[in-house]
């Protein structure tokens, strides 16, 4: 890339010759910021009777990927380049068993600082979703993990965003 075109107006991750680099925030105002992410793991429907009786050999299934989810919303800037360590305020993690055969896993995320939290609600609801098959592929090799995706973000100077229903 020619150092000549300067790509950090549209693509504010790149430097003026194209180079990766964390964008500075720090002219940001800081607001409370809030993302919904949500997804889904797809199983046999004996799969998801034993998660739901508790017959799953590595223990609860929901209180060990929900921890997972929170834990991982905190170390995403350890895991996303370029990603900005933040102070989160808030992580929640909801697991809901969706019989006859998937887990639905929805993550929120909030903070008050200069830039916003939809990384982590993705990396929470993404660990979260990882930590079921781990927990479960002793008995189903082909889950699915599925439709990872951002809900609605708010605050920040980009405003409200809502996920259009399919």
């Amino acid at each position: 890339m020619s150092a000549e075109v300067d790509l950090s107006e549209s693509l504010n991750h790149l430097d003026s010759a194209g180079n990766a680099r964390m964008v500075n925030v720090t002219e940001k105002a800081v607001t409370r910021r809030e993302a919904v992410a949500s997804g889904e793991v797809v199983m046999k429907p004996e799969t998801l009777n034993a998660i739901i009786t508790g017959n799953i050999p590595k223990g609860d299934v929901f209180a060990i990927a929900r921890l997972a989810g929170i834990m991982a919303a905190k170390r995403t800037p350890d895991l996303i380049p370029l990603c900005h360590p933040v102070g989160l305020d808030g992580v929640t993690v909801t697991l809901e068993a969706l019989p006859p055969d998937r887990i639905s896993i929805t993550a929120r995320t909030t903070v008050t600082a200069r830039t916003g939290v939809e990384m982590e609600a993705l990396t929470a609801v993404s660990a979260a979703a990882l930590t079921i098959y781990d927990t479960c592929k002793a008995i189903d090799k082909g889950m699915r993990i599925d439709a990872i995706r951002l809900e609605e973000k708010a605050g920040g100077r980009s405003g409200h965003y809502k996920r259009q229903k399919d």
